[in-house]
Protein backbone atom coordinates (compact mmCIF):
# COMPACT_ATOMS: atom_id res chain seq x y z
CA UNK A 1 0.00 0.00 0.00
CA UNK A 2 3.34 2.46 0.57
CA UNK A 3 4.87 1.68 -2.07
CA UNK A 4 1.40 2.40 -4.34
CA UNK A 5 1.10 5.87 -2.70
CA UNK A 6 4.48 6.90 -3.10
CA UNK A 7 4.42 6.17 -7.07
CA UNK A 8 0.59 8.31 -6.70
CA UNK A 9 3.06 11.16 -5.73
CA UNK A 10 5.55 10.95 -7.89
CA UNK A 11 2.84 10.78 -10.69
CA UNK A 12 1.15 13.91 -9.21
CA UNK A 13 4.83 15.90 -9.12
CA UNK A 14 5.67 15.04 -12.51
CA UNK A 15 2.33 15.88 -13.76
CA UNK A 16 2.54 19.62 -11.61
CA UNK A 17 5.94 20.12 -13.25
CA UNK A 18 5.12 18.78 -16.97
CA UNK A 19 2.37 21.45 -16.43
CA UNK A 20 4.03 24.66 -14.65
CA UNK A 21 6.58 23.78 -17.92
CA UNK A 22 3.75 24.29 -20.43
CA UNK A 23 2.85 27.54 -18.90
CA UNK A 24 6.22 28.96 -18.58
CA UNK A 25 6.92 27.80 -22.56
CA UNK A 26 3.59 29.33 -23.34
CA UNK A 27 4.60 32.51 -21.82
CA UNK A 28 7.97 32.84 -22.32
CA UNK A 29 8.75 32.54 -18.62
CA UNK A 30 11.60 30.67 -16.89
CA UNK A 31 11.44 28.35 -14.08
CA UNK A 32 14.89 27.89 -12.36
CA UNK A 33 14.13 25.05 -10.16
CA UNK A 34 12.15 23.39 -12.79
CA UNK A 35 15.20 21.56 -14.40
CA UNK A 36 16.86 20.14 -11.30
CA UNK A 37 13.27 18.55 -9.98
CA UNK A 38 13.43 16.77 -13.58
CA UNK A 39 16.86 15.93 -13.28
CA UNK A 40 16.16 14.50 -9.84
CA UNK A 41 13.27 12.36 -10.58
CA UNK A 42 15.06 10.86 -13.67
CA UNK A 43 17.81 9.92 -11.68
CA UNK A 44 15.62 8.25 -8.82
CA UNK A 45 13.11 6.40 -12.08
CA UNK A 46 14.05 2.84 -12.84
CA UNK A 47 13.84 3.46 -16.26
CA UNK A 48 16.68 6.24 -16.10
CA UNK A 49 17.82 7.00 -19.65
CA UNK A 50 21.27 4.77 -20.87
CA UNK A 51 24.37 6.91 -21.59
CA UNK A 52 25.30 7.32 -25.50
CA UNK A 53 23.56 9.32 -28.51
CA UNK A 54 20.28 8.27 -29.80
CA UNK A 55 18.42 9.21 -32.70
CA UNK A 56 15.63 11.53 -31.83
CA UNK A 57 11.94 10.32 -32.15
CA UNK A 58 8.49 10.54 -31.15
CA UNK A 59 6.34 13.97 -31.54
CA UNK A 60 7.80 17.54 -30.31
CA UNK A 61 7.76 18.07 -26.84
CA UNK A 62 8.42 21.57 -26.66
CA UNK A 63 10.98 24.39 -28.28
CA UNK A 64 14.37 25.42 -27.37
CA UNK A 65 16.20 28.97 -27.53
CA UNK A 66 18.63 28.15 -30.48
CA UNK A 67 21.67 29.75 -28.27
CA UNK A 68 20.66 27.79 -25.32
CA UNK A 69 19.71 30.19 -23.03
CA UNK A 70 16.41 28.98 -20.39
CA UNK A 71 13.77 30.31 -22.96
CA UNK A 72 11.33 27.31 -24.08
CA UNK A 73 7.88 27.42 -25.86
CA UNK A 74 4.99 24.92 -26.27
CA UNK A 75 5.08 25.99 -30.22
CA UNK A 76 7.45 27.70 -32.93
CA UNK A 77 8.82 30.89 -31.89
CA UNK A 78 11.17 33.24 -33.39
CA UNK A 79 13.94 35.01 -30.93
CA UNK A 80 13.89 38.94 -31.01
CA UNK A 81 16.67 38.93 -33.95
CA UNK A 82 14.48 36.53 -35.83
CA UNK A 83 16.08 33.00 -35.96
CA UNK A 84 13.39 30.21 -35.08
CA UNK A 85 13.32 27.97 -31.29
CA UNK A 86 14.65 24.76 -32.21
CA UNK A 87 12.70 21.73 -31.84
CA UNK A 88 12.82 19.07 -28.64
CA UNK A 89 11.82 15.21 -29.60
CA UNK A 90 10.20 13.32 -26.79
CA UNK A 91 12.75 10.89 -27.13
CA UNK A 92 15.88 13.79 -26.51
CA UNK A 93 16.98 13.98 -23.07
CA UNK A 94 14.79 17.17 -21.64
CA UNK A 95 17.72 19.44 -19.83
CA UNK A 96 17.04 23.45 -19.14
CA UNK A 97 20.33 23.94 -19.05
CA UNK A 98 21.91 21.84 -21.78
CA UNK A 99 25.50 23.71 -22.36
CA UNK A 100 25.52 23.20 -18.21
CA UNK A 101 25.30 19.70 -18.43
CA UNK A 102 27.40 19.32 -21.33
CA UNK A 103 30.32 21.42 -19.74
CA UNK A 104 29.86 19.60 -15.84
CA UNK A 105 30.25 16.33 -18.44
CA UNK A 106 33.38 17.80 -20.31
CA UNK A 107 34.82 18.55 -17.01
CA UNK A 108 34.23 15.32 -15.68
CA UNK A 109 35.37 13.22 -18.90
CA UNK A 110 39.12 15.89 -18.74
CA UNK A 111 39.35 15.22 -14.84
CA UNK A 112 39.11 11.13 -15.33
CA UNK A 113 41.55 11.38 -18.56
CA UNK A 114 44.11 13.40 -16.73
CA UNK A 115 44.04 11.16 -13.31
CA UNK A 116 44.68 8.25 -15.44
CA UNK A 117 47.46 10.15 -17.03
CA UNK A 118 49.08 11.27 -14.14
CA UNK A 119 49.28 10.65 -10.46
CA UNK A 120 47.57 12.78 -8.14
CA UNK A 121 49.37 14.02 -5.12
CA UNK A 122 47.00 16.29 -3.08
CA UNK A 123 44.27 19.02 -3.41
CA UNK A 124 45.26 22.80 -2.65
CA UNK A 125 42.75 25.74 -0.76
CA UNK A 126 41.14 27.43 -4.44
CA UNK A 127 42.11 30.81 -3.10
CA UNK A 128 45.56 30.28 -2.35
CA UNK A 129 45.91 29.83 1.80
CA UNK A 130 48.25 27.17 3.39
CA UNK A 131 45.71 24.42 3.41
CA UNK A 132 46.38 21.32 1.49
CA UNK A 133 43.92 17.90 1.31
CA UNK A 134 44.75 13.98 0.43
CA UNK A 135 41.07 13.91 -0.90
CA UNK A 136 38.43 16.31 -2.61
CA UNK A 137 36.67 18.44 -0.33
CA UNK A 138 35.00 22.15 -0.67
CA UNK A 139 36.08 24.95 1.13
CA UNK A 140 33.39 27.21 3.49
CA UNK A 141 32.38 29.05 -0.18
CA UNK A 142 31.73 25.71 -1.49
CA UNK A 143 34.54 25.92 -4.21
CA UNK A 144 36.35 23.10 -4.84
CA UNK A 145 39.65 22.33 -3.68
CA UNK A 146 42.45 22.10 -6.67
CA UNK A 147 44.45 18.79 -7.59
CA UNK A 148 47.85 19.16 -7.80
CA UNK A 149 49.43 16.69 -10.37
CA UNK A 150 53.01 14.95 -9.96
CA UNK A 151 55.50 17.12 -12.38
CA UNK A 152 53.51 20.13 -11.17
CA UNK A 153 56.49 20.71 -8.48
CA UNK A 154 59.61 19.30 -10.51
CA UNK A 155 60.93 22.42 -10.88
CA UNK A 156 59.59 25.04 -8.05
CA UNK A 157 60.58 28.00 -9.83
CA UNK A 158 58.72 27.52 -12.98
CA UNK A 159 55.40 28.66 -13.49
CA UNK A 160 52.89 27.20 -15.70
CA UNK A 161 50.35 29.05 -16.89
CA UNK A 162 47.18 28.27 -19.45
CA UNK A 163 47.40 29.84 -22.58
CA UNK A 164 43.67 31.15 -21.71
CA UNK A 165 44.97 32.60 -18.72
CA UNK A 166 48.29 33.83 -20.30
CA UNK A 167 45.68 35.67 -22.68
CA UNK A 168 43.10 37.16 -19.87
CA UNK A 169 45.84 38.65 -17.78
CA UNK A 170 47.77 40.31 -20.68
CA UNK A 171 51.18 38.95 -20.28
CA UNK A 172 53.09 40.40 -23.01
CA UNK A 173 57.22 39.40 -23.27
CA UNK A 174 60.34 41.14 -25.12
CA UNK A 175 64.17 39.96 -26.28
CA UNK A 176 66.61 41.42 -23.70
CA UNK A 177 69.01 43.80 -25.84
CA UNK A 178 72.07 45.03 -26.32
CA UNK A 179 71.95 48.91 -26.77
CA UNK A 180 73.53 52.29 -25.02
CA UNK A 181 71.41 53.41 -22.25
CA UNK A 182 71.46 57.26 -21.79
CA UNK A 183 70.07 58.96 -19.04
CA UNK A 184 69.92 62.98 -19.59
CA UNK A 185 70.50 65.32 -16.46
CA UNK A 186 68.54 68.51 -16.83
CA UNK A 187 70.27 71.25 -14.27
CA UNK A 188 70.37 75.08 -14.33
CA UNK A 189 73.49 76.83 -15.74
CA UNK A 190 75.03 80.29 -16.23
CA UNK A 191 77.41 81.87 -19.11
CA UNK A 192 80.61 82.47 -17.95
CA UNK A 193 83.51 84.01 -19.65
CA UNK A 194 86.44 81.85 -20.60
CA UNK A 195 88.51 83.26 -17.82
CA UNK A 196 91.58 82.16 -20.37
CA UNK A 197 90.69 84.64 -23.07
CA UNK A 198 90.47 87.88 -20.71
CA UNK A 199 92.91 90.60 -21.02
CA UNK A 200 93.79 93.52 -18.70
CA UNK A 201 95.40 96.62 -20.36
CA UNK A 202 97.95 98.16 -17.85
CA UNK A 203 101.13 100.21 -17.37
CA UNK A 204 103.97 99.18 -15.11
CA UNK A 205 105.20 102.83 -14.91
CA UNK A 206 103.44 105.72 -14.23
CA UNK A 207 101.67 107.62 -17.10
CA UNK A 208 99.60 110.44 -18.20
CA UNK A 209 96.75 109.65 -20.57
CA UNK A 210 97.28 112.08 -23.81
CA UNK A 211 94.44 110.63 -25.56
CA UNK A 212 91.93 107.81 -25.41
CA UNK A 213 90.30 105.81 -28.40
CA UNK A 214 86.68 106.09 -29.23
CA UNK A 215 85.90 102.97 -27.66
CA UNK A 216 83.49 102.44 -25.00
CA UNK A 217 82.06 99.59 -22.68
CA UNK A 218 80.68 96.52 -24.78
CA UNK A 219 82.54 97.98 -28.02
CA UNK A 220 84.27 94.98 -30.31
CA UNK A 221 87.81 95.60 -31.26
CA UNK A 222 90.71 93.94 -32.71
CA UNK A 223 94.38 92.96 -31.79
CA UNK A 224 96.34 95.53 -32.72
CA UNK A 225 93.60 98.62 -32.42
CA UNK A 226 95.18 101.37 -31.24
CA UNK A 227 93.39 102.35 -27.40
CA UNK A 228 95.41 104.74 -25.47
CA UNK A 229 98.05 107.72 -26.10
CA UNK A 230 100.55 107.99 -23.23
CA UNK A 231 103.17 110.07 -21.70
CA UNK A 232 105.92 108.06 -19.26
CA UNK A 233 108.69 110.05 -18.46
CA UNK A 234 110.14 106.45 -17.05
CA UNK A 235 109.23 105.18 -20.43
CA UNK A 236 111.10 108.09 -22.57
CA UNK A 237 114.42 107.61 -20.39
CA UNK A 238 114.61 104.23 -21.35
CA UNK A 239 114.09 104.97 -24.73
CA UNK A 240 116.69 107.59 -24.63
CA UNK A 241 119.25 105.26 -23.72
CA UNK A 242 118.49 102.44 -25.79
CA UNK A 243 119.30 105.30 -28.77
CA UNK A 244 122.70 105.69 -26.89
CA UNK A 245 123.17 102.26 -26.68
CA UNK A 246 122.37 101.78 -30.12
CA UNK A 247 124.62 105.28 -31.53
CA UNK A 248 127.55 103.34 -29.49
CA UNK A 249 127.18 99.94 -30.90
CA UNK A 250 128.33 101.74 -34.44
CA UNK A 251 131.73 102.13 -32.53
CA UNK A 252 131.90 98.94 -30.92
CA UNK A 253 130.49 99.31 -27.49
CA UNK A 254 128.71 96.57 -26.58
CA UNK A 255 124.79 96.86 -26.09
CA UNK A 256 123.52 97.57 -22.57
CA UNK A 257 120.48 96.43 -21.00
CA UNK A 258 118.19 99.58 -22.39
CA UNK A 259 116.42 97.14 -25.19
CA UNK A 260 115.28 94.99 -21.89
CA UNK A 261 114.11 97.93 -20.04
CA UNK A 262 111.92 98.86 -22.73
CA UNK A 263 110.44 94.92 -23.11
CA UNK A 264 110.23 95.20 -18.68
CA UNK A 265 107.73 98.15 -18.72
CA UNK A 266 105.63 96.52 -21.34
CA UNK A 267 106.52 98.64 -24.66
CA UNK A 268 105.46 96.60 -27.49
CA UNK A 269 107.29 94.74 -30.23
CA UNK A 270 106.72 97.73 -32.51
CA UNK A 271 107.30 100.43 -30.56
CA UNK A 272 110.78 99.18 -29.78
CA UNK A 273 111.49 98.28 -33.64
CA UNK A 274 110.54 101.62 -34.60
CA UNK A 275 112.63 103.77 -32.02
CA UNK A 276 115.80 101.06 -33.43
CA UNK A 277 115.16 101.97 -36.80
CA UNK A 278 114.54 106.21 -36.30
CA UNK A 279 117.01 106.13 -33.35
CA UNK A 280 114.52 108.62 -32.56
CA UNK A 281 112.29 108.66 -29.12
CA UNK A 282 108.46 109.18 -29.39
CA UNK A 283 106.93 112.31 -26.81
CA UNK A 284 104.08 109.40 -26.52
CA UNK A 285 103.77 105.87 -26.65
CA UNK A 286 100.30 104.12 -28.45
CA UNK A 287 98.88 101.15 -26.07
CA UNK A 288 97.03 98.62 -28.39
CA UNK A 289 94.76 96.01 -27.88
CA UNK A 290 96.59 92.50 -27.01
CA UNK A 291 93.41 90.38 -28.03
CA UNK A 292 90.30 90.49 -30.48
CA UNK A 293 86.88 90.92 -28.12
CA UNK A 294 84.97 93.08 -26.48
CA UNK A 295 85.37 96.22 -23.77
CA UNK A 296 84.14 94.80 -20.95
CA UNK A 297 85.87 97.74 -18.63
CA UNK A 298 87.26 101.42 -19.60
CA UNK A 299 88.69 102.93 -16.99
CA UNK A 300 90.54 106.09 -17.89
CA UNK A 301 89.49 109.52 -20.03
CA UNK A 302 91.63 112.40 -21.36
CA UNK A 303 94.15 113.70 -19.50
CA UNK A 304 94.25 111.57 -16.50
CA UNK A 305 97.10 110.56 -14.63
CA UNK A 306 97.72 106.34 -13.99
CA UNK A 307 100.00 104.87 -11.46
CA UNK A 308 101.58 102.37 -12.10
CA UNK A 309 99.70 98.50 -12.58
CA UNK A 310 96.33 100.73 -12.70
CA UNK A 311 94.00 98.78 -15.31
CA UNK A 312 93.07 100.97 -18.16
CA UNK A 313 91.02 98.86 -20.20
CA UNK A 314 89.20 95.02 -19.56
CA UNK A 315 89.05 92.74 -22.76
CA UNK A 316 87.21 89.42 -23.55
CA UNK A 317 87.19 87.38 -26.47
CA UNK A 318 83.66 85.77 -26.42
CA UNK A 319 83.84 84.01 -29.51
CA UNK A 320 84.44 80.58 -26.77
CA UNK A 321 82.37 80.58 -23.79
CA UNK A 322 81.77 78.64 -20.83
CA UNK A 323 78.38 77.56 -19.36
CA UNK A 324 78.50 76.68 -15.31
CA UNK A 325 76.32 73.87 -14.56
CA UNK A 326 75.04 73.30 -11.11
CA UNK A 327 74.59 69.43 -10.86
CA UNK A 328 73.84 67.78 -7.85
CA UNK A 329 75.75 65.98 -5.61
CA UNK A 330 73.64 62.48 -6.36
CA UNK A 331 74.40 62.74 -10.17
CA UNK A 332 78.05 63.63 -10.26
CA UNK A 333 79.01 59.85 -10.69
CA UNK A 334 76.95 59.63 -13.95
CA UNK A 335 79.06 62.53 -15.40
CA UNK A 336 81.98 61.84 -17.19
CA UNK A 337 84.28 64.28 -19.39
CA UNK A 338 84.20 64.69 -22.74
CA UNK A 339 80.01 63.94 -22.61
CA UNK A 340 77.98 65.73 -25.13
CA UNK A 341 75.73 68.33 -23.99
CA UNK A 342 72.86 70.96 -24.79
CA UNK A 343 72.17 74.68 -23.77
CA UNK A 344 68.97 75.92 -24.08
CA UNK A 345 68.52 79.51 -23.35
CA UNK A 346 65.89 80.61 -21.45
CA UNK A 347 66.29 83.96 -23.18
CA UNK A 348 65.87 82.57 -26.83
CA UNK A 349 63.11 79.64 -27.03
CA UNK A 350 63.72 77.73 -29.34
CA UNK A 351 67.83 77.65 -29.76
CA UNK A 352 70.28 75.05 -29.03
CA UNK A 353 73.78 74.77 -28.86
CA UNK A 354 75.72 71.83 -28.45
CA UNK A 355 79.29 71.17 -26.46
CA UNK A 356 81.11 69.18 -24.14
CA UNK A 357 82.09 68.50 -20.55
CA UNK A 358 85.45 70.26 -20.25
CA UNK A 359 85.70 70.14 -16.18
CA UNK A 360 84.08 68.58 -12.82
CA UNK A 361 84.66 71.22 -10.57
CA UNK A 362 86.64 69.08 -7.03
CA UNK A 363 84.77 70.99 -4.77
CA UNK A 364 80.53 70.87 -3.73
CA UNK A 365 79.08 73.75 -2.79
CA UNK A 366 78.08 73.85 0.99
CA UNK A 367 74.94 75.31 0.76
CA UNK A 368 73.35 73.87 -2.27
CA UNK A 369 75.10 70.55 -2.06
CA UNK A 370 75.96 70.95 -5.77
CA UNK A 371 78.84 70.87 -8.22
CA UNK A 372 80.03 73.19 -10.89
CA UNK A 373 80.67 71.26 -14.40
CA UNK A 374 82.20 73.39 -16.93
CA UNK A 375 81.43 73.12 -20.35
CA UNK A 376 82.59 74.78 -23.62
CA UNK A 377 80.37 76.12 -26.49
CA UNK A 378 82.01 77.63 -29.50
CA UNK A 379 80.36 81.61 -29.81
CA UNK A 380 81.21 82.76 -32.55
CA UNK A 381 77.69 84.58 -33.58
CA UNK A 382 77.66 86.24 -29.82
CA UNK A 383 74.57 84.61 -29.20
CA UNK A 384 75.67 84.10 -25.51
CA UNK A 385 76.49 86.92 -23.06
CA UNK A 386 78.15 86.44 -20.15
CA UNK A 387 75.52 86.04 -16.83
CA UNK A 388 72.71 84.09 -18.98
CA UNK A 389 70.58 81.89 -17.46
CA UNK A 390 70.30 78.00 -19.41
CA UNK A 391 68.83 75.27 -19.41
CA UNK A 392 71.61 72.22 -19.55
CA UNK A 393 71.18 69.09 -20.71
CA UNK A 394 73.97 66.75 -20.12
CA UNK A 395 74.10 62.92 -21.36
CA UNK A 396 75.32 60.42 -18.93
CA UNK A 397 74.78 56.55 -18.84
CA UNK A 398 76.77 53.52 -20.64
CA UNK A 399 77.26 54.98 -23.81
CA UNK A 400 78.91 51.23 -25.34
CA UNK A 401 76.55 48.31 -25.97
CA UNK A 402 75.35 46.33 -22.79
CA UNK A 403 72.67 43.99 -21.88
CA UNK A 404 69.28 45.84 -20.98
CA UNK A 405 65.46 45.15 -20.86
CA UNK A 406 62.40 47.85 -19.85
CA UNK A 407 61.58 49.31 -17.20
CA UNK A 408 58.37 47.39 -16.54
CA UNK A 409 60.49 44.37 -17.10
CA UNK A 410 61.53 44.85 -13.64
CA UNK A 411 60.18 44.03 -9.93
CA UNK A 412 61.99 45.95 -7.60
CA UNK A 413 60.91 45.47 -3.91
CA UNK A 414 63.54 47.11 -2.54
CA UNK A 415 65.38 44.53 -0.83
CA UNK A 416 65.36 42.46 -4.54
CA UNK A 417 65.19 43.23 -7.75
CA UNK A 418 63.40 40.51 -10.04
CA UNK A 419 62.60 39.57 -13.78
CA UNK A 420 60.59 37.21 -14.94
CA UNK A 421 61.72 35.01 -18.20
CA UNK A 422 59.33 33.81 -20.81
CA UNK A 423 60.89 30.23 -21.23
CA UNK A 424 57.77 29.55 -24.04
CA UNK A 425 54.61 27.59 -23.88
CA UNK A 426 53.50 29.00 -20.75
CA UNK A 427 56.26 28.45 -18.80
CA UNK A 428 58.10 31.13 -16.54
CA UNK A 429 60.64 31.27 -14.19
CA UNK A 430 61.34 34.65 -11.96
CA UNK A 431 65.08 35.46 -11.95
CA UNK A 432 67.04 37.94 -9.36
CA UNK A 433 68.96 40.69 -11.45
CA UNK A 434 71.64 42.79 -10.54
CA UNK A 435 71.00 46.64 -12.05
CA UNK A 436 72.99 49.67 -13.58
CA UNK A 437 72.34 52.76 -15.48
CA UNK A 438 68.57 53.60 -16.31
CA UNK A 439 67.80 55.78 -18.87
CA UNK A 440 65.58 56.54 -21.93
CA UNK A 441 62.86 53.63 -20.44
CA UNK A 442 65.24 51.20 -20.39
CA UNK A 443 67.89 49.68 -17.51
CA UNK A 444 70.91 48.25 -17.89
CA UNK A 445 71.40 44.38 -16.31
CA UNK A 446 75.11 43.40 -14.97
CA UNK A 447 74.14 40.57 -14.16
CA UNK A 448 71.07 37.28 -14.04
CA UNK A 449 70.29 37.84 -17.66
CA UNK A 450 71.82 37.06 -21.06
CA UNK A 451 71.41 37.41 -24.69
CA UNK A 452 68.44 35.31 -26.12
CA UNK A 453 66.49 35.63 -23.05
CA UNK A 454 62.94 37.20 -23.12
CA UNK A 455 61.63 38.91 -20.09
CA UNK A 456 57.85 39.43 -19.01
CA UNK A 457 56.80 43.23 -19.44
CA UNK A 458 53.21 43.33 -18.67
CA UNK A 459 51.58 41.15 -16.11
CA UNK A 460 55.05 39.96 -14.41
CA UNK A 461 53.34 41.54 -11.19
CA UNK A 462 50.03 38.51 -11.11
CA UNK A 463 52.97 36.19 -12.12
CA UNK A 464 55.24 36.74 -9.37
CA UNK A 465 52.50 36.81 -6.80
CA UNK A 466 51.85 32.98 -8.54
CA UNK A 467 55.81 32.29 -7.87
CA UNK A 468 55.55 33.37 -4.03
CA UNK A 469 52.59 31.72 -3.46
CA UNK A 470 53.69 28.27 -5.02
CA UNK A 471 57.07 28.68 -3.01
CA UNK A 472 54.77 29.29 0.54
CA UNK A 473 52.71 26.06 -0.65
CA UNK A 474 56.44 24.09 -1.35
CA UNK A 475 57.58 25.31 2.28
CA UNK A 476 54.46 23.47 4.23
CA UNK A 477 56.46 19.96 4.04
CA UNK A 478 55.36 16.81 2.82
CA UNK A 479 51.91 16.59 0.85
CA UNK A 480 51.08 13.65 3.09
CA UNK A 481 52.41 15.79 6.13
CA UNK A 482 49.49 19.10 4.97
CA UNK A 483 47.13 16.04 4.47
CA UNK A 484 47.38 14.80 7.83
CA UNK A 485 46.90 17.94 9.31
CA UNK A 486 43.79 18.69 7.75
CA UNK A 487 40.83 18.15 9.11
CA UNK A 488 38.00 17.33 7.40
CA UNK A 489 35.29 19.16 9.17
CA UNK A 490 34.60 22.46 7.31
CA UNK A 491 32.96 25.72 8.79
CA UNK A 492 29.30 25.80 8.38
CA UNK A 493 28.31 29.12 6.09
Amino acid sequence: MKRVLLSILALAAVTAAGAGGYAAGTRGLVLPGLDRLHHAFIARSPVAPQAGPAAATGPIAYYRHPDGAPFYAAEPRKTEDGRDFLPVSASEEISFDPAAAKSAQTVAETATTTGAERKLLYYRNPMGLPDTSPIPKKDWMGMDYLPVYAGQEADDKVIKLSPGRIQRSGVRSEPVVRQAISRPIRVPGTVQLDERRVSVVATRSDAFIQEVAPVTTGDRVAKGDRLVKIYSPEITAAGAQFVSELNASGRGVPEGGARQRLENLGVQPEIVAEIERTRKVPLTIVWSAPRDGIVLERNVVDGMKMASGDSLFRLADISTIWVLADVPEVDLAAIRIGAPATIRLRGRPGTEFAGKVGLIYPQVAEATRTTKVRIEIDNREGMLLPNMYADVEIGSGEFGLVLAVPDSAVIDSGTRRVVILDRGEGRFEPREVQLGQRGEGMVTISEGVKDGDRVVVSANFLIDAESNLKAALSGLGTPEAKGAETTPAEPKP
